[in-house]
């Protein structure tokens, strides 16, 4: 039971740590076009969170005109991200993911 608990808060500490390295991307490289729960010229996190899985996001970052029309967006194309690699794209990933229901 000690084992499970102490992993549990090392998931926990972990978990923030990439949130918080989620945000510095956030603030870097989306925050001009995308904020956290309110619309800007992109739509917020919030809005992306509830209606988009992991993988979903991740392709976007990635190659955004693959997925524009699929996704049904009608506003300009987002460019894309290359320059990011897997760890970023995944911790930009979970900070968005984070604003679920928010």
């Amino acid at each position: 039971m000690r084992y499970l608990f102490v992993l549990i808060i090392l998931i926990g500490i972990n978990l923030q740590a990439s949130q918080k390295d989620g945000e510095k991307l956030f603030k870097k490289y989306c925050w001009g076009c995308h904020h956290e729960t309110s619309l800007a010229f992109g739509p917020s996190f919030s809005e992306i969170a509830n209606k988009r899985d992991s993988g979903q996001i991740i392709a976007h970052i990635v190659n955004p005109k693959s997925n524009y029309e699929a996704l049904g967006y009608k506003r300009s194309i987002m460019p894309p991200f290359p320059q990011l690699n897997a760890k970023e794209l995944q911790e930009l990933t979970d900070f968005i993911l984070s604003f679920k229901d928010k």
